[in-house]
C-alpha cells in the first residue's frame, strides 16, 4: 500500500528495481537510467550481483549487442596496412620514421651480413686473407656500422629518457610511500592497460567525455588522476579486471635497465677508439639493449590486447558491413578479438599441452641396457 495515496502500488512501480538497462558506449542518458535504477537498490539485494561482469565473460554474446571486428582475408588485410601506411607516410612524422626505420633495417641487416661472413672479399690486407685483422675493410665496415647503429639507437633512447624516468618516479612514489595519487597518475599516463583495483565496478558507460555528469558516489582511486584520462567506456560494457602492477614494476625497471645500457653502450663508443676498445663489450651491450627494449615492448603489448580483448576494439564502418553482409550470407564471425572458435582453440591447446608432457617422459626414459 502507498502510505500517501492508500492505493496499492502499480505494475510498473514493482518491476522498476528488475530493469534491464541498454547501455550504449556514450550516452549520457544510459548514465542517469543507470544511477535511477542504482538509487533504488540497497546493498546485498538480490538482484545486485557481486561481480556483474562475469555473466558475460565468455559467452561470446554482450547485453548491448556488441561484436568484435570480424577476421579478414590475408590480401585484403595487407592491402589495406599498405593504403594506411601510405597515409602515414605522407605525414611529416610518417615520413621521419620510415626514414628512420630503413636506416635501423638497412644497417642492422648490413652488420650481420659482415660478422657472418658474407663479403670474403674484404678480408684482404696487403694481399694477406685476414678477416679478424684490425685494419681489413671488414673490420673498418663493422666499426663504421656499429658507430651509426648507436646513434640511432640512442636517439630515440635517450629521447624516450624523460617520460621513463617520470614512470619510474610515480612507481617508487607508489611502493615505497604507498601514495594512491603517484599510481593513479601512473594509470592515467598508461590508460591503454592499467586498470586499478575497483575500477571493474564502474558504470560501463563512465568515461572521459561525462566523468563530470556522473553522480553516483564512486571511490577516487578507482580512477586515474586526473579524471579526464580515465579509459575509454568499453564497447563491449564489460570492464577489465585490475592491472597485476608487478608488470608495470618490470616494465618501468627494463626501460630503465635499458637507458643504462645505452649509455654504457655509447660510452664504450664514443670514448674508445676501436683500436683499445674490448672487443665484447659492444656484443654484450647490443644484446642487453636489445633484450631489455624487447622484452619490455611485448609485455606492454600483451597487457593492451589483453585489456582489448575483454573491453572491444572500435568497429570502422567496413566492419559493420562486412559484419551484416556475413550475416545474410550464413558466414560465422565468433564474438571475440580473434575471430576464432573458443572451443577448438582449447581442444588445440590442450592437445598441443598433452603432446609436450608426453614427449617430456618419454625423453626422461632411461633405455634399457641390452644384455649382451
Amino acid at each position: 500500500m502507498d502510505p500517501t495515496t492508500g492505493a496499492a502500488p502499480s505494475e510498473h512501480t514493482k518491476k522498476i528495481p528488475h530493469e534491464t538497462i541498454e547501455r550504449t558506449a556514450s550516452s549520457s542518458s544510459s548514465i542517469r537510467q543507470y544511477e535511477a535504477v542504482l538509487s533504488q537498490r540497497t546493498l546485498g539485494s538480490p538482484d545486485v550481483p557481486n561481480n556483474p561482469t562475469t555473466a558475460v565473460l565468455g559467452t561470446g554474446e554482450y547485453a548491448n549487442g556488441y561484436h568484435f571486428p570480424p577476421k579478414y582475408p590475408i590480401k585484403e588485410q595487407i592491402h589495406w596496412g599498405l593504403n594506411a601506411y601510405w597515409d602515414f607516410y605522407n605525414t611529416g612524422f610518417g615520413l621521419f620514421f620510415t626514414v628512420y626505420a630503413l636506416n635501423v633495417i638497412g644497417w642492422g641487416f648490413m652488420i650481420v651480413l659482415l660478422l657472418g661472413g658474407a663479403a670474403p672479399q674484404m678480408c684482404w690486407v696487403d694481399g694477406k686473407y685476414n678477416c679478424d685483422d684490425i685494419n681489413s675493410p671488414r673490420r673498418i665496415w663493422i666499426e663504421i656500422d656499429s658507430q651509426v647503429l648507436t646513434a640511432l639507437f640512442s636517439a630515440t633512447g635517450f629521447g624516450m629518457a624523460p617520460w621513463r624516468i617520470r614512470d619510474l618516479y610515480l612507481l617508487l612514489r607508489y611502493r615505497m610511500n604507498k601514495d594512491q595519487k603517484a599510481l593513479r597518475r601512473l594509470a592515467g599516463v598508461h590508460r591503454g592497460w592499467i586498470r586499478l583495483e575497483g575500477s571493474e565496478k564502474l558504470p560501463p558507460t563512465l568515461g572521459p567525455k561525462n566523468i563530470e555528469e556522473i553522480t553516483v558516489p564512486y571511490d577516487e582511486n578507482t580512477v586515474p588522476y586526473p579524471v579526464e584520462t580515465i579509459p575509454d567506456a568499453p564497447l563491449t560494457g564489460v570492464r577489465a579486471q585490475p592491472s597485476k602492477l608487478w608488470k608495470m614494476d618490470i616494465i618501468t625497471w627494463l626501460n630503465i635497465w635499458y637507458l643504462v645500457f645505452q649509455a654504457a653502450l655509447s660510452g664504450v663508443m664514443w670514448f674508445l677508439s676501436r683500436y683499445n676498445r674490448p672487443p665484447w663489450t659492444t656484443g654484450i651491450l647490443f644484446a642487453l639493449t636489445f633484450i631489455t627494449s624487447s622484452t619490455a615492448g611485448i609485455i606492454e603489448v600483451m597487457q593492451v590486447l589483453n585489456v582489448r580483448a575483454i573491453e572491444g576494439v572500435p568497429l570502422t564502418k567496413r566492419d559493420v558491413q562486412r559484419l551484416a553482409r556475413d550475416k545474410e550470407l550464413g558466414i560465422p564471425h565468433y564474438n571475440n578479438i580473434r575471430d576464432r572458435d573458443p572451443k577448438e582453440e582449447e581442444r588445440k591447446r590442450a592437445k598441443k599441452m598433452a603432446r609436450k608432457k608426453k614427449s617430456f617422459f618419454r625423453g626422461s626414459e632411461k633405455p634399457a641396457v641390452e644384455s649382451i
